[in-house]
């Protein structure tokens, strides 16, 4: 059960029972020391009454002498002793009044002494008076009958009666105050002995206890620590090379975003030459259709149709020339996108959706490439129409018979050339409507790239941290060993715990 205590409980459980034992011995110390005080005045006061009937019986003798004196010379100067021993007297029963007051058998014994010291204090007053006025032989016969001597005898008796009865009360008093003094001296070193006794088991106890805990703890911290730096140095070694391939992959991300857009300017010019090609045509269409409505005016729309077959064949061109460079992208664009699939499966996990992406821009490529080469097939017809249409206006210039013959054919011929100009402008439009989402696509594929290398960085800046964290905690686990148990962590410890670079 101690065992499982916590470490403050166990401490305050030992300071409580030290704190305990010493309480204990104060309370029977302070206690023995009452008695021992209360026993030491009594003591006092019984010297006290002893030293007052001696007094008494002092000043009762001073009486006597100075009663004698004035009796065997008659002069009054020898008065002085016995006066100021009648005043000492009543200071004196004044004080044994005082000191007996407690006490019944003193009382009594003072109240005999008081009833022979009047007595005796008479008589002396009466020898006095007689010597003063009778005479020497007067006062000598009241002296002569020794009843003086009786008092005062019975006085001295009385004052050894109570002087012996305070003297055996106070051997009483110094055998308990003896008795009260060795029993604190007991009780003060005994306690003593049993508190530091308890104080040092408690402690060893304590030493003992947590000892074993914090060793116990200080291994679990030490093994937690070992993991935990292994741990951090796989995860700072994966979050670099991490690091490494999202910085790869980003940078091809950014080409690929490049050449994306460049393919979308190129499919907008296409666009755009493919709508003035289809205005061309329509206006081609509309010429013919006057042509047929007025065969008259064939001769004037001549050079005519030659000035627009000709800008025609120019348009061509140009859609041939646009058409390269879009031949041209889209191989790029294949190029790239098989780069970005090795890159993305490099990256492992992390790059499985930017490889999807890169498949569907490869696949789009392969779509722009076979547009282009039908684009391309539609333009040579479209040559080829324009040079048979040259050929024919020329001959119809030469000969309207052979011209009107041939409209029907140059009439079938812009109707195929408006068809193929439309499918121009609707391929153009999907590669310009492509080539827009795939910049779309390669921009979200460059935030979330940019996003994930954000993140690589992080983890390896947590990584770390954590490795640094661990490499603390174990200095400090060591430290905490070594203050349990120094030796030993001495003996095992050969130099301080690596501590990794992060």
């Amino acid at each position: 059960m101690f065992g499982s205590w916590t470490f403050g409980r166990k401490l305050a459980a030992g300071y409580g029972l030290a704190g305990l034992i010493f309480l204990g011995v104060a309370v029977v110390g302070y206690r023995t020391t009452e008695v021992l005080i209360e026993n030491d005045d009594a003591a006092t006061h019984s010297y006290e009454v002893r030293a007052a009937f001696v007094r008494l019986l002092s000043d009762a003798k001073d009486a006597e002498t100075g009663q004698r004196g004035y009796l065997l010379t008659g002069e009054d100067s020898y008065l002085a002793p016995y006066q100021t021993a009648r005043t000492a007297l009543t200071a004196d029963r004044d004080v044994l009044h005082r000191l007996v007051a407690g006490n019944t058998i003193q009382r009594s014994g003072l109240a005999a002494m008081e009833k022979t010291l009047t007595g005796k204090l008479a008589l002396l007053d009466q020898t006095i008076n007689l010597r003063r006025t009778g005479g020497l032989d007067a006062a000598l016969q009241i002296v002569t009958t020794n009843k003086g001597k009786t008092l005062m005898d019975h006085l001295r008796a009385l004052v050894a009666q109570e002087d012996q009865r305070e003297a055996g009360i106070l051997q009483q008093r110094e055998a308990q105050v003896r008795a009260s003094a060795q029993w604190t001296l007991a009780i003060i070193l005994w306690g003593a002995v049993a508190g530091l006794a308890a104080i040092t088991a408690i402690g060893w106890l304590i030493t003992v206890s947590l000892t074993r805990q914090i060793g116990s703890a200080v291994g679990h911290v030490q093994s937690s620590s070992s993991e935990l730096q292994a741990a951090a140095n796989q995860q700072a070694t994966g979050s670099r090379e991490q690091a490494t391939s999202m910085s790869e992959i980003t940078t091809t991300t950014t080409e690929l975003l490049a050449t994306s857009r460049q393919i979308a300017e190129s499919a907008q010019r296409v666009a755009q030459i493919a709508e003035q090609t289809a205005s061309g045509a329509r206006s081609g269409q509309d010429g013919v259709e006057v042509a047929q409505n007025a065969m008259g005016d064939i001769r004037r729309q001549v050079d005519q149709i030659v000035a627009h077959m000709l800008e025609l064949g120019n348009k061509s061109q140009q859609i041939g020339t646009v058409l390269d460079i879009v031949s041209e992208l889209a191989e790029q664009t294949n190029i790239l996108a098989i780069n970005a699939t090795i890159e993305a499966a490099g990256a492992g996990d992390s790059g499985k959706r930017f490889a999807v992406v890169a498949d569907e821009i490869r696949k789009l490529a392969d779509r722009v490439g076979s547009s282009t080469k039908e684009i391309r097939g539609l333009i040579d017809d479209v040559r080829s129409a324009v040079n048979t249409t040259v050929m024919a206006t020329e001959t119809g210039s030469k000969a309207v018979d052979s011209g009107a013959q041939q409209f029907t054919r140059v009439v079938e011929d812009f109707r195929r050339i408006a068809e193929l100009v439309t499918t121009t402008t609707d391929a153009a439009r999907e590669i310009e409507l492509s080539t827009k989402q795939q910049t779309t696509a390669v921009e979200q594929v460059n935030v979330a790239i940019g996003n994930a290398a954000q993140a690589s960085r992080e983890t390896e800046a947590g990584a770390g941290q954590t490795l640094q964290t661990a490499s603390e905690l174990a200095h400090l686990s060591t430290d905490l060993a070594r203050i349990i148990r120094p030796q030993r962590v001495e003996a095992a410890h050969i130099g301080p715990p690596h501590r990794a670079a992060v």
